[in-house]
């Protein structure tokens, strides 16, 4: 495969450039593989690099390889589109030829694209939040996890937070993924209330880290473990071992360290496929939290207005219009 401009610079601090990531994505090999394998896949296109604009681009072009993998799915609008589908190296090193810097699947695979295998716990930290209060806040969804027999896999987001990908048997829909996971953002904010919100308004999130469960809605993707994030270091999204997120430093795992520390340390998620957690235990929490007024929370935007969802609007825009 031909990588077209290979010396543009796509990363300023170290200089790497559009060729140097295809090589990463080709040197993590497997393990970056391994977050896309059969899952639709997002195309996220920076054709000026990581601080240049970047706009997502859901259905492959026509002009591309006859043997490239595609899928085609439906998103909550009704409208349907054909999206790549890695099943090889080759079709990152393809995506990367794009521009796309980091990979964004769905939590499906082609063989079921209506029920998730994954839940995906996605904390994000507020403006003036510090790294480790993420930390800690990863501890405790852990232990949450665990109160309810599971068990999640944790990485860094490449970027200010960190993800955990629980892996659990696709049995349910999108809908009932997404009700297990805010109940599970609800318990997290109820054992952390100074320091974790499920709030869905920035408005009332204050400066705290916000756990959000909308990621586990259809169409909703966020970037996969080994991809590299667009910012000047290249920091990537990296699973770690849960002894090393109390201390672990996002600005240490990047392009130009993580295919080292791979050959070093193997990859925590390589035994992620070996397990699948029933959400049952979660489901029911959340039945109990309905049963004592908590209803469903604000959807994202494009969604269809949903049955039981509050008023789809920042609190202080209902207050002006009551006013």
């Amino acid at each position: 495969m031909t990588i077209t401009s290979p010396e543009k610079v796509f990363f300023a601090a170290r200089g790497e450039t559009k060729l140097d990531l295809a090589r990463y994505y080709l040197d993590a090999g497997l393990a970056a593989l391994r977050g896309v394998f059969e899952r639709p896949t997002v195309l996220k296109r920076y054709p000026d690099g990581a601080e240049g604009k970047f706009f997502f681009q859901k259905r492959v072009p026509t002009n591309r390889p006859p043997w490239l993998e595609t899928v085609t799915v439906e998103f909550p609008s009704g409208r349907s589109a054909e999206e790549l589908c890695p099943t090889d190296s080759a079709h990152i090193a393809w995506a990367v030829n794009l521009g796309c810097i980091d990979l964004n699947p769905w939590p499906v695979r082609r063989s079921d694209l209506e029920h998730p295998d994954e839940l995906r716990v996605d904390l994000d930290p507020q403006p003036g939040v510090v790294f480790g209060d993420v930390r800690r806040t990863a501890m405790v969804v852990r232990e949450l996890l665990a109160e309810y027999g599971l068990e999640g896999f944790p990485k860094t987001s490449g970027s200010r937070g960190i993800h955990i990908i629980v892996p659990v048997v696709p049995e349910h829909d999108f809908t009932a993924v997404r009700r297990a996971a805010l109940a599970l953002a609800r318990a997290a904010e109820r054992r952390l209330p100074a320091l974790v919100t499920a709030a869905w308004w920035k408005e009332e999130r204050g400066t705290k880290v916000f756990f959000d469960y909308n990621q586990n809605a259809r169409d909703r993707t966020v970037a996969s473990v080994y991809s590299v994030r667009a910012n000047p270091e290249g920091r990537v999204s990296c699973a770690l071992e849960w002894d090393e997120v109390p201390d672990v430093e996002p600005q240490d795992l990047t392009i130009a360290t993580v295919p080292q520390r791979l050959k070093e340390r193997g990859d925590p998620f390589s035994v992620l496929d070996d397990h699948r957690y029933r959400i049952d235990s979660l489901l029911e929490l959340a039945a109990r939290d309905e049963a004592e007024g908590l209803g469903d929370a604000p959807w994202p935007p494009h969604f269809a207005k949903q049955s039981g969802e509050p008023h789809r609007a920042p609190p202080s825009r209902t207050r002006r219009k009551d006013g």
